[in-house]
């Protein structure tokens, strides 16, 4: 098989890459040298390669600033994504898009499931319903992967390193109770990625590790799992950091589709998350 990664090396397309080629398949990685919202430098560089799946990890993820500024986020999270859609509509390529919990309100009091209704309450996610459905209606041959709270070991930022690195400079935190998902390693959803792509069962998918915790709850086992517990983490709400993008409170993803096909599920995040911090330590990964 022939795979095409766009944002090859990012905190998950680094890892799809690795999955894929450790499989045997031919990748072809792009990442800053192809922009993605530019249609005629892809329409240049996408068909040629005959593929046989493109997976679009592409995402600007600054939710608070796409609030003040819709646009710059728009061009990434859908005109980008429209443009991948097109190539592969031309070429008969099967496509793969990484999708987000932020298409739920996190207002259900449960976790979300494929076949609930989506109701996203900003411009990320309405992006990436809008890139969702986009998909959907012109490539019948597509996989969508809705997923939460990544950490891997590509990439600068994740919730995992911010924690560590402020309680080292800051000595204290403030972290939010009303914000609830599931932490997922991007080591296993590529392999989820890899198994559902490779299986041809093309369709929706909510793809995270198991377990489910609260932001708060999520940054005092990062502590404690480095063995500093001994630093005070305060509760808060999110309406105290007067953010602009409101996040869903409650959505944990329920991988009811996965299930259904057969699939394994991912372990519990607590395990990679283990492994996870002890390489940030040891490897200076800070």
């Amino acid at each position: 098989m022939r795979v095409i990664i766009c944002g090859a090396e990012g905190q998950l397309g680094s890892d799809l890459v690795k999955v894929f080629r450790s499989r045997g398949e031919e990748v072809f990685g792009y990442d800053l040298d192809l922009d993605i919202t530019d249609y005629d430098l892809v329409m240049e560089k996408i068909p040629p390669l005959r593929a046989d799946l493109l997976v679009n990890t592409v995402a600007d993820i600054d939710a608070d600033r796409a609030e003040l500024d819709p646009e710059p986020s728009l061009k990434v999270n859908f005109t980008g994504n429209q443009n991948l859609v097109l190539a592969c509509l031309g070429c008969g390529c099967a496509m793969a898009f990484i999708s987000s919990d932020y298409v739920f309100d996190g207002r259900k009091g449960s976790a979300y499931n494929e076949f609930d209704p989506p109701n996203p309450q900003g411009v990320y996610g309405r992006a990436k319903l809008a890139s969702e459905r986009y998909l959907a209606s012109l490539l019948p041959r597509h996989f969508i992967f809705r997923t939460q709270w990544l950490f891997g070991k590509a990439g600068k930022r994740n919730f995992v390193k911010s924690i560590l690195r402020n309680a080292r400079e800051k000595g204290g935190l403030r972290v939010v109770t009303d914000e609830v998902g599931t932490p997922t390693c991007t080591a296993d959803l590529a392999d989820t990625v890899y198994r559902v792509c490779s299986s041809g069962k093309y369709g929706l998918y909510h793809a995270t590790n198991q377990g489910v915790c609260s932001r708060y709850d999520f940054a005092r086992e990062i502590l404690e799992i480095a063995g500093w517990k001994d630093i005070p983490v305060e509760p808060i709400r999110y309406a105290e950091l007067n953010l602009p993008y409101p996040r869903p409170p409650y959505s944990p993803l329920d991988n009811m589709n996965l299930r259904l096909q057969g699939f394994p599920l991912a372990r519990h995040y607590r395990e990679p998350l283990e492994e996870y911090v002890a390489w940030l330590l040891e490897e200076g990964g800070l």
